[in-house]
């Protein structure tokens, strides 16, 4: 068993949550602690942002649209600092007509809301044996342009 396969069953995940609609905030937290993660949680771009640098979790779940400081302008930064540019990254918005756009700007994934939390942590836990197999091979995540 590699390192990545054991780090993935000995610890649980980090999963940080940045989201300004606080229901959804709490159901998706609340629902991945269920599941055995540690949840975390953002109300806007800037303190996700600072969060992400911070706990450099496992997986970043982002909304596109919030106000202040937005989801692109969140994915933008994330993908182009060497500190979090290689952290999956969920998208999940009301924002349907912007999956292509979400795909090009480095999401890994694009859920539209209404997403039951069950969707969203079986996209998560999809994204995190993927790390774990290719981690065992040395292979980092693609870089996104």
């Amino acid at each position: 068993m590699g390192p990545a396969k054991s780090r993935l069953k000995a610890e649980p995940p980090t999963i940080l949550i940045i989201d300004d609609d606080m229901d959804a905030r709490r159901m998706y937290a609340e629902y991945l602690r269920v599941n055995r993660c540690i949840a975390f949680t953002a109300a806007d771009g800037r303190s996700g942002i600072d969060k992400t640098n911070d706990l450099c979790p496992d997986v970043v779940v982002l909304d596109l649209a919030m106000p202040r400081v937005d989801g692109w302008t969140v994915l933008k930064h994330l993908r182009e600092s060497s500190w979090t540019e290689n952290i999956p990254i969920v998208v999940v918005t009301a924002v349907g007509e912007s999956r292509d756009s979400a795909y090009q700007a480095g999401c890994d994934a694009y859920l539209t809301k209404p997403c039951v939390p069950e969707t969203l942590w079986l996209q998560i836990r999809a994204i995190l044996r993927w790390q774990a197999a290719h981690a065992r091979r040395g292979v980092r995540r693609p870089a996104t342009t």
